[in-house]
């Protein structure tokens, strides 16, 4: 296996472009004031981004992943994004075990 160069010299310029990106998403963000409004929907975005990722999910596989899903939503909620995921994660292992 043989390293190009310009293809590490590539990927070290998109790690760096996109820690840029993130740190300055942080300073800018510490410079706006945020109505309450805003800071209410800016809060309803991960739940919304993890139910666009998690639905095709349930209509296009079996049972247990469905149900995992449903438990997904609800989750999702009242808890993060992780806890969530890991409470359908752990419901569709159990369905799946249980044969369904």
């Amino acid at each position: 296996m043989t390293l190009d160069l310009m293809t590490v010299l590539a990927i070290c310029a998109m790690a760096a472009a996109t820690v840029a990106t993130r740190l300055a998403g942080l300073w800018v963000g510490r410079l706006l004031k945020l109505s309450p409004n805003t800071e209410e929907i800016l809060g309803a975005i991960p739940p919304s981004v993890l139910m666009a990722v998690v639905a095709p999910t349930a209509f296009a596989t079996g049972w247990a992943e469905t149900i995992g899903c449903v438990v997904v939503a609800i989750a999702a909620t009242r808890l993060s994004l992780l806890p969530a995921a890991a409470c359908g994660v752990g419901v569709v292992a159990a369905l799946r075990s249980l044969g369904l």
